[in-house]
């Protein structure tokens, strides 16, 4: 009876060892999966941290009458508005709304947070960067504000065409 018991704790005291082996720890291991996202966040600098940045000078392209002009796009929910204001060829997003968009889509943060309005007056049009998790919303971000933008063209060709000259 001694035998099998020092043959089951050698057994068990090897098999103890062999295991100590193969704990996944941060270093070395090769899984990704063991890293946690501090350690990870320790290590790599956050690509989206990045603000976009616009210049004060900056102006739309075209010839765009001054006024405030609302524009609507479809969102994936619901519409979208935007609401610009336009002073000499320079674009202020005063608004963006939403209709029905979920909150727990990006969309609905990067309405609410003002991602959209900044990236309107950075690139002074509808030409932005789509949201990670809101392409549709940004689709329809685009829309809006090339419709409330077609509206100030279609007011400065009006008032060039009442005045009887071309636009300069």
């Amino acid at each position: 009876m001694m035998r099998k018991t020092a043959t089951a704790v050698c057994g068990a005291a090897m098999l103890a060892m062999g295991m100590t082996g193969c704990a996944s720890t941060f270093e070395g291991s090769g899984s990704k999966d063991a890293a946690s996202a501090e350690q990870l966040a320790m290590r790599l600098d956050d690509p989206w941290a990045q603000e976009a940045s616009s210049d004060a000078r900056a102006k739309a392209e075209g010839t765009l009458a001054d006024g405030v002009y609302t524009g609507e796009g479809k969102g994936m929910e619901g519409p979208i508005t935007v609401t610009l204001l336009v002073q000499d060829n320079r674009i202020s997003c005063l608004e963006t709304t939403q209709e029905g968009e979920s909150q727990s889509r990006g969309g609905y943060e990067a309405i609410r947070d003002g991602k959209f309005a900044t990236m309107i007056e950075a690139v002074q049009g509808a030409d932005i960067d789509a949201v990670s998790g809101a392409t549709i919303t940004t689709a329809g971000v685009k829309q809006a504000v090339e419709d409330a933008l077609s509206q100030a063209e279609a007011a400065a060709a009006g008032a060039t065409a009442s005045q009887g000259g071309e636009a300069r």
